[in-house]
C-alpha cells in the first residue's frame, strides 16, 4: 500500500494537461481499462468452465465451482497487500505494474489449457499478477496531483470510469464471442474467453510499456533500488508465489483460508489497536469504529459475489434467456452492474452533494447501512420471482436477475466509494497503510465467504428453484438485519468517529 507521507513528499511534476487533467491520466485510464476488460472477462466465466470442462456440464459441479470463484476472488484482495509492499520497498510502481501485467497474462493463457491442474495454476498466476498490477496503479492516480488539486478528487472519478468502461464491455464482448465460435449459439467456447482475456492483458502492458516516458519520475524506483536485479528477483518470486497460491486454491480450500484470513485479521486489528492507543482515546475509539464497520464490510462483500458463480447458475439454468427467437448470453448479465455504476454515480454523487448543502448527508455508518439494505433488497427481488413467476418449465423471467444486479450496485455506491476514504481519516497516522490492508482483508473475507454460499446453494446435486429460494432468503434477512442494526448504531459510532464525516 502507499505510504501517504512519502507520496506526499514528492514533488509533482508539472505534466502537460490535455482536457483539464494531466495527459499520464488517460493513459492510465486506458491501461485500467484493458487490464479490467482481461479481470471481468474471466470473472464471468470461471464458474461456468469449470462446471461445463471439469464435470461435463454435470451440475453436481456447481459446488465446487463456487467455491473455487470465492477463493479466486479472496486471493485477488488478499495479495493487492503485498503487491502494494513490494512496489513501495522494493522495484517502484512501475516495475510492479509491469511485471504484474506480464504475469498475469501469462496466467490468462494458460487457463486455455484443459487441465484441471493448469487451470489452477493458470488461475494462481493471475492472482499473483493482479496483486502486483491493482494496488499501484490506482497509487500513480494519486500522485499525478497535488494534495490539495481540487482536479484530485475529480481524476479518480474518471478512473474509476475506466474500470467500470472495461468491465462493462468484457462480458459483452467475450461473451458474445464465446457463442459465436462454435458450432451452435448455445455452446460456449470458454477458451476463446481466455484468450480474448489474454490479448488484452498484453494490450494493457504494451499501452503501459510505451505510455510510461508520459509519467517522468512518478513511480519510477526509489534512490537505491534502480537496480534490474531486483525487478528480476521479484519476477522469480512471482514465478515461486504461484505454486504457493496454487496449494490454498487446490489444498487449502475456502474453510482452510477464512481462517488464515482471520488469523491475518486478528493481527492486523491488534496492531491498529496498539498503535491507537500510544496516541489518545479519540484516536482509539475511532479504530473500533472503523473495525466495527470492516465487519459489516465482510457481509456486504459476501453476497455481491454471488454474481461470479450462484447468479451465473441462475441465469444458466433457471431463467428464461429467450427474447425475440434470440438467445440472451449468459456473461451480459455481469455487464449490468457497471452500466448501473455509469449511469448513476453521477446521480449518487449529485444527491450526497444536496444533501450536504442542507446539512443532512448520511454520515458514514449510515451509508453502509443503506448499501447492506439495497444488496437485501436485490436477493427479495430474486425471492418474489422464484415464489411467484415460475413458469411450468421451472424457469423466471429475465427482468428479476437484472433488478437484481442493478439493486446491488446501488447498494455498492453507497458503500464502496467511501471505504478508502473511511479508512485515511480513521486510521492511525503512522498506519494508514496497515489500516488500507484491513480494508482489502475484509472484501477479501466477504469473497472467500462468497464460495461457501455459493457451494450451500448448490448442494450436492446442483442449484435448484428451491435451494436458490432457500439460498436468497437467507441473503436478504441476513442483509436487511445487518443493515437495520448499523443504521440503529450509526449514533454510537459518529459519536467514536469523533467529528469525522
Amino acid at each position: 500500500m502507499t505510504t501517504t507521507d512519502t507520496t506526499a513528499a514528492q514533488a509533482v511534476p508539472q505534466f502537460p494537461q490535455l482536457l483539464g487533467h494531466p495527459r499520464p491520466l488517460w493513459m492510465l485510464f486506458m491501461t485500467e481499462f484493458w487490464e479490467r476488460f482481461a479481470f471481468y472477462s474471466v470473472s464471468w466465466a470461471v464458474a461456468l468452465y469449470v462446471v461445463a470442462q471439469f464435470y461435463h456440464g454435470d451440475s453436481a459441479g456447481q459446488g465446487w465451482a463456487g467455491t473455487i470463484f470465492g477463493t479466486y476472488t479472496a486471493l485477488i484482495f488478499g495479495t493487492g497487500i503485498f503487491g502494494g509492499y513490494v512496489a513501495d520497498k522494493l522495484i517502484g510502481y512501475q516495475r510492479a505494474i509491469l511485471i504484474g501485467a506480464l504475469v498475469m497474462a501469462t496466467g490468462l493463457f494458460t487457463l486455455m489449457v484443459p487441465s484441471k491442474a493448469v487451470f489452477l495454476l493458470g488461475l494462481s498466476l493471475v492472482i499473483v499478477g493482479d496483486g502486483l498490477f491493482k494496488p499501484n496503479i490506482s497509487s500513480m492516480v494519486g500522485q499525478l496531483y497535488g494534495r490539495d488539486d481540487p482536479r484530485r478528487d475529480r481524476g479518480f472519478t474518471l478512473f474509476y470510469m475506466g474500470i467500470n468502461a472495461g468491465a462493462f464491455v468484457a462480458p459483452l464482448l467475450t461473451g458474445w464471442m464465446a457463442g459465436y465460435f462454435t458450432d451452435t449459439p448455445t455452446q460456449q467456447n470458454y477458451r476463446v474467453v481466455f484468450l480474448a482475456a489474454g490479448v488484452g492483458m498484453l494490450l494493457s502492458l504494451v499501452w503501459f510499456w510505451f505510455g510510461r516516458r508520459q509519467l517522468a519520475d512518478v513511480g519510477r524506483p526509489l534512490p537505491g533500488m534502480e537496480g534490474r536485479g531486483r525487478s528480476l528477483l521479484v519476477l522469480l518470486g512471482s514465478l515461486v508465489a504461484a505454486p504457493l497460491v496454487y496449494l490454498l486454491l487446490s489444498r487449502v480450500g475456502t474453510i482452510g483460508l477464512q481462517w488464515i484470513i482471520g488469523l491475518l485479521a486478528v493481527g492486523v486489528s491488534a496492531m491498529l489497536i496498539s498503535e491507537a492507543m500510544r496516541h489518545d482515546r479519540i484516536q482509539l475509539d475511532r479504530v473500533w469504529a472503523m473495525l466495527i464497520i470492516f465487519g459489516f464490510n465482510v457481509l456486504f462483500w459476501m453476497f455481491y459475489y454471488q454474481l461470479g458463480s450462484s447468479f451465473n447458475f441462475l441465469a444458466e439454468n433457471l431463467v428464461d434467456r429467450k427474447m425475440f427467437g434470440w438467445m440472451f448470453p449468459t456473461s451480459w448479465f455481469q455487464s449490468v452492474s457497471p452500466l448501473t455504476i455509469i449511469v448513476l454515480a453521477p446521480v449518487v454523487s449529485l444527491v450526497w452533494a444536496w444533501l450536504q448543502r442542507r446539512r443532512a448527508e448520511p454520515s458514514i455508518p449510515r451509508k453502509f447501512g443503506f448499501g447492506l439494505i439495497f444488496n437485501g433488497l436485490g436477493f427479495l427481488v430474486l425471492m418474489y420471482a422464484l415464489k411467484s413467476l415460475i413458469d411450468p418449465r421451472g424457469m423466471i423471467p429475465f427482468w428479476p436477475l437484472a433488478a437484481c444486479y442493478a439493486l446491488q450496485t446501488v447498494g455498492e455506491l453507497c458503500l464502496s466509494p467511501i471505504g478508502l476514504s473511511m479508512v485515511t481519516k480513521l486510521a492511525p497516522p503512522r498506519l494508514v497503510g496497515l489500516a488500507m490492508g484491513g480494508w482489502f482483508l475484509s472484501t477479501a473475507a466477504g469473497g472467500n465467504l462468497s464460495g461457501l454460499l455459493a457451494s450451500y446453494i448448490a448442494g450436492q446435486n446442483g442449484m435448484t428453484a428451491a435451494s436458490a429460494l432457500s439460498g436468497f432468503t437467507f441473503g436478504f434477512w441476513l442483509l436487511l438485519i445487518s443493515g437495520a442494526v448499523l443504521l440503529l448504531i450509526a449514533p454510537l459510532l459518529n459519536r467514536l468517529m469523533h467529528g469525522v464525516k
